[in-house]
């Protein structure tokens, strides 16, 4: 019933954006974007109340047997973690609306339709990833060796050209399936010319952001099931996760070169869960485990010390 409660919110929570709130194409300011980050990052905190009385009442399947705190401090974890991981996510996206012109008041209907695939395939990576961990012990090992490879090249990779969204497979192979407008024709995804539909660069620019969210679902993914491989509390903490990334991305898509130094932490906190993934048959062997306010600590003073370092160097220069 919880599951179904959730889901249900989530959809109610979609419908109200688009077609109340954000029901007409405009632009949208840094104020309202700020206002909107609030919002939703203040309901997911909130949701962490309804995480402990899920497990205090049983309202939820509890195969680890965590205690409320516990199922807490998880939630939390996945949810910073996601979050933060979502800041290059930011980036991308900002330079895939340059490429296709994309007017700024257009963006967020982009964005939206967006989220809504980004649920879809993050809801079947995740329970994938928990049916391997499930079936193949040793994939833990793959994946915690395969966050620590991504928090190297996140540090020591030499800087790469910028992406070029027009230059990527996804982009060709639309092109090859179907015809393309040369200009923006509104609001709309697709048009019909002479009998023919025809795909507009909006739709372009979602399916590329589609493809390049599951590329970085598979570092996400991998590093959320080291801190829990609870279904409910991974399913959970990366919606609304997801659901904060329109408004996180109008209000940071304009600063983001100013936080330069968060690609340390985030290399930091993917070691870190890497450890733990690699560690964890050990662990579990040998009746050991890491408190909880250590990782959930790790995380909020990693993040943290990026992002004042980040502004410090900033006002130095």
């Amino acid at each position: 019933m919880v599951w179904e409660i959730f889901i249900g919110v989530v959809i109610i929570l979609l419908a109200l954006d688009l077609g109340v709130f954000n029901r007409k194409a405009h632009i949208i300011s840094h104020k309202e974007a700020a206002k909107w980050t609030t919002f939703w990052v203040g309901l997911a905190l909130l949701f962490s109340g309804c995480i402990y009385w899920f497990y205090a009442d049983g309202l939820v399947a509890n195969h680890l047997n965590y205690s409320p705190r516990t199922a807490v401090s998880k939630y939390l974890q996945g949810y910073l973690l996601e979050l933060s991981l979502s800041v290059d996510n930011i980036f991308v996206i900002a330079v895939i609306f340059r490429s296709f012109s994309i007017p700024q008041k257009y963006q967020h209907r982009v964005l939206f339709w967006g989220i809504i695939g980004a649920i879809v395939f993050r809801a079947l990576m995740i329970f994938f990833g928990i049916w391997l961990i499930n079936k193949i012990d040793w994939i833990t090992y793959v994946f915690g060796a395969f966050l620590i490879y991504t928090a190297y090249n996140m540090v020591f990779s030499s800087e790469e050209a910028e992406f070029n969204p027009k230059q990527s497979r996804v982009f060709k192979m639309v092109r090859k399936i179907m015809p393309v407008t040369k200009g923006i024709q509104g609001q709309k995804l697709f048009v019909k010319k002479m009998g023919i539909w025809a795909a507009t660069p909006l739709f372009l620019a979602l399916v590329i952001i589609e493809f390049t969210d599951i590329l970085f679902a598979l570092d996400s993914i991998p590093a959320i099931l080291a801190i829990t491989e609870d279904p409910f509390i991974v399913f959970s903490s990366n919606i609304m996760a997801i659901l904060g990334l329109r408004s996180m991305y109008f209000f940071l898509a304009n600063i983001i070169d100013k936080f330069s130094y968060l690609k340390f932490s985030l290399a930091v906190i993917l070691i870190y869960v890497g450890i733990k993934m690699i560690l964890h048959h050990y662990l579990k062997a040998n009746g050991l485990e890491i408190p909880e306010w250590l990782s959930l600590t790790v995380i909020v003073v990693s993040l943290g010390g990026g992002i004042l370092y980040s502004l410090y160097k900033n006002r130095q220069e």
